[in-house]
């Protein structure tokens, strides 16, 4: 069979010559990214790898995982930012970010870990001096702890179906150790991930209220730039961190899902002064902002 067309001045594939090319092609790729992986196998893993997480999720969660990786690779190096922006991952040299909720159409190459949602409480103080909500409608007759961008409005899944309540409050906060600190110091009802709640509601710090609400089921996704080749230590990252969100939401008590460590709780010390400071000095203010 010709698989090219010689003349004097030329030299030219015919159509089985490029048809052959391109499925030999294909298999020398196969055999190249086969060599690769093997490599990858063989060698111990090295090198450093910055990660980018929102901040409630990277305290509660993500810290463990990067013990759990530093581990049984000594060799390798983490550079953790926590930030409740969405960083471009290729501008800011990021390997890999947690996101979670509903990921835009992006050219990013995104692998699904888990669901995540948030449940409304609230310390049993505030509930003894305003009384618990019965139905959602209540919530405009209470303060709420408004987190991020949803101030003015909470949407919530419940027996009716979707639901969208207007509230306001006192206090709001763009980070969720904030929103959490305020909710156990009494200054309203918050929306809490269930991950962060599940202790404090245990241990009798908080109580859940309208049980038949949570805000929609979002994602938790393990995001990373696309490329041909992913680095041998974003995959083991990736695994490790999988491996601990099961197991944080099979196990039921699993404390190191919702328990701060000594940082945070000296963080939330903080914040409750603040909190009692700014509120018992001003009852009659408007939302104060925690930057």
């Amino acid at each position: 069979m010709q698989l090219v067309q010689r003349t004097t001045r030329s030299l030219n594939m015919t159509d089985a010559g490029r048809l052959y090319y391109e499925q030999s092609s294909q298999a020398l790729r196969a055999i190249e990214d086969a060599n690769l992986r093997l490599a990858e196998a063989r060698a111990e893993l090295s090198g450093t790898i910055r990660i980018s997480a929102p901040v409630g999720f990277g305290g509660h969660f993500l810290t463990s995982a990067v013990f759990d990786f530093l581990s049984p690779y000594p060799k390798t190096k983490v550079e953790l930012h926590l930030t409740d922006d969405t960083l471009n991952l290729v501008g800011n040299r990021i390997d890999l970010a947690f996101r979670t909720g509903i990921l835009p159409d992006s050219t990013l190459i995104a692998r699904k870990l888990g669901s995540t949602h948030r449940i409304l409480c609230a310390s049993p103080d505030y509930l003894a001096r305003r009384a618990v909500p019965v139905t959602s409608a209540d919530l405009a007759r209470h303060h709420c702890v408004i987190a991020g961008p949803s101030a003015g409005h909470w949407v919530l899944d419940g027996p009716r179906g979707q639901e969208t309540i207007a509230v306001s409050g006192r206090f709001a906060a763009n980070e969720m150790q904030a929103v959490f600190a305020a909710a156990i110091a009494g200054y309203g009802i918050a929306q809490l991930p269930y991950q962060i709640a599940e202790a404090p509601v245990r241990d009798g710090r908080l109580r859940r209220v309208l049980a038949d609400y949570t805000t929609p089921v979002g994602g938790l996704y393990a995001v990373y730039p696309s490329s041909r080749h992913v680095s041998p230590l974003v995959k083991a990252f990736i695994e490790i961190a999988a491996d601990r969100w099961a197991a944080a939401g099979t196990r039921e008590g699993d404390k190191a899902a919702a328990v701060f460590d000594q940082s945070s709780a000296d963080r939330l010390a903080l914040l409750r002064a603040i909190l009692n400071r700014i509120c018992g000095l001003r009852p009659q203010s408007a939302f104060a902002k925690v930057q």
